[in-house]
């Protein structure tokens, strides 16, 4: 099937990492990408979610997505990672660093580990991979930085760790987006609201939570991971060439409405599906 949006060669002969590429919004990401020609690898820090995504992925598109392993909080790891995509690929044309993690949580509630732990992986981690691939291609070649973070205008109570991390990364966005803008390397972020992708069950409740989440939202639904997609495709074609140190909310509208304004009630909320991969069946 090809892309819904774009052309299918608009990534022809463009190699495209995404981290967190296995599931969710990173595995939409992955689809997209490669329904544009891009050659996709998909990476995780472990080998058991990266292999039967690649896998599936690949059977989908009908053309190799390449799967690897990797802890972006180790450097190490990192620079053996770029390292290794250099020798197979030769370059990295589009990078989407989507891979993170974090745990809902009041902030009394944080151990000094917990909290290392996510800032480790969503900002540190973020930087160890933008900076090992901006020296082995893109500051002489140039490319595509995409960066998924979450909505933090107004603070996300329960995430404090996270949102601190993602707000690290949307500076950093913007601070890179200048200084390399004369190295060719556009820079951007995504942000998306409340989407239904499989990372929603990692929350205890969270069926619970569902109603209550989508009244808070202008469009009255819950956001798709091919909605997130479909702005990172086109950060990463043609369509950036001229976009870069912006963060883009995907949200329906949640980050504008406070409670000053209440929503109508317009009847029955739509049923939430959870949509699982074919590999995670």
């Amino acid at each position: 099937m090809a892309s819904r949006l774009y052309r299918s060669d608009v990534l022809e002969g463009r190699v495209c990492v995404v981290t967190g590429g296995g599931t969710g919004i990173g595995a939409a990401i992955a689809r997209e990408l490669g329904h544009l020609g891009g050659t996709v690898v998909i990476a995780s820090r472990k080998a058991s979610h990266i292999g039967p995504s690649a896998a599936g992925l690949s059977a989908e598109l009908g053309r190799e997505v390449f799967g690897a392993t990797v802890d972006i909080r180790d450097r190490q790891s990192v620079e053996a990672f770029v390292a290794g995509l250099m020798e197979k690929h030769g370059r990295v044309d589009v990078l989407v660093n989507n891979g993170g993690g974090q745990f809902l949580a009041p902030a009394e509630t944080i151990r000094p580990r917990g909290w290392d732990a996510v800032i480790e992986t969503n900002l540190t981690g973020t930087w160890n991979l933008t900076r090992a691939v901006a020296d082995a291609w893109m500051l002489d070649q140039g490319g595509r930085i995409i960066n998924i973070t979450m909505l933090t205008h107004r603070g996300f109570p329960g995430m404090t760790h996270s949102v601190a991390a993602r707000a690290g990364v949307e500076a950093m966005t913007r601070t890179l987006a200048v200084e390399w803008a004369r190295r060719g390397i556009r820079v951007n972020a995504v942000a998306p609201g409340i989407i239904a992708s499989t990372g929603m069950r990692n929350y205890p409740n969270w069926e619970e939570m569902v109603p209550a989440l989508q009244a808070e939202i202008p469009a009255r639904r819950l956001g798709r991971c091919e909605e997130v997609a479909w702005t990172v495709a086109l950060l990463a074609g043609p369509g950036g060439d001229y976009i870069t140190g912006q963060v883009l909310t995907i949200d329906g509208g949640r980050s504008l409405w406070g409670n000053t304004w209440p929503l109508p009630d317009d009847g029955p909320l739509p049923v939430v599906d959870i949509p699982r991969e074919p590999w995670e069946e």
